[in-house]
């Protein structure tokens, strides 16, 4: 079933804005004529997000901003990290569209490894990019979520905005909460992230909103070879 094939009715809103929505104005009970059918649709995502990556194993999530250029060196050391961890037998999972996602999804070929990309429906529509070699689309942003969350063994993430730093929380806060096994995380780019790593310390772990050992739940590196390695050394059994 390919999502693409069943499209909602011509409005210019996303499906997950329309599922937000609430009635919008509309008739007292069109959301029982509308969110029946999109929770069918929910189910399709996520059964053919199973069969699709159904034989993936000891994947590593790779994520990061859309907009940084090829020119960026965050750019080349994603490529390079993916290549590392491909050549050491981990398939690459990316967001699918443009920047961090595209550099790793490139560094998976360059390194002979599987590069999936999960792409998903935006207001301006976000092609896969060029390296992808086994592609999903989503329309919604939390069936996409499992999907990275189910096949990642690892995740990496480099500098990126507030996409990247949803993705980051959803995975601490699933390992925080005992709702998956805790996996290497790696933020990438030291001068990138120690300020709000800083502040996790003196705010969030000080007033107590988080146990210190909290802070252990990720590691920093600010080179390819270094994250590749912990992630290799720490290869789930």
């Amino acid at each position: 079933m390919n999502p693409r094939e069943h499209s909602d009715p011509p409005s210019g809103r996303t499906a997950d804005e329309q599922l937000l929505a609430g009635n919008g104005g509309e008739r007292p009970d069109a959301f029982r004529k509308t969110d029946p059918w999109r929770v069918l649709r929910i189910m399709g995502e996520f059964v053919e997000g199973f069969e699709r990556l159904g034989d993936v194993q000891d994947a590593v999530t790779v994520i990061g901003s859309a907009r940084t250029p090829a020119s960026d060196p965050y750019y080349d050391a994603a490529t390079e990290t993916a290549r590392l961890l491909a050549r050491a037998g981990f398939p690459i999972i990316t967001g699918g569209g443009p920047g961090i996602m595209e550099a790793a999804n490139k560094g998976a070929v360059l390194g002979d490894g599987l590069s999936i990309g999960c792409n998903i429906e935006l207001p301006h529509e976000q092609d896969t990019n060029q390296w992808v070699r086994r592609k999903m689309f989503f329309r919604f942003f939390f069936v996409r979520k499992m999907m990275l969350a189910k096949y990642s063994r690892a995740l990496i993430a480099f500098p990126g905005g507030f996409g990247t730093l949803d993705e980051l929380f959803e995975f601490l806060t699933l390992m925080q909460t005992g709702k998956m096994a805790p996996i290497p995380v790696v933020l990438f780019g030291k001068a990138y992230w120690a300020p709000m790593v800083a502040w996790l310390e003196a705010t969030m772990a000080a007033e107590g909103k988080i146990d210190p050992r909290d802070l252990g739940l990720f590691q920093l590196a600010d080179d390819p070879e270094t994250a590749a390695r912990y992630i290799i050394d720490n290869r789930a059994r």
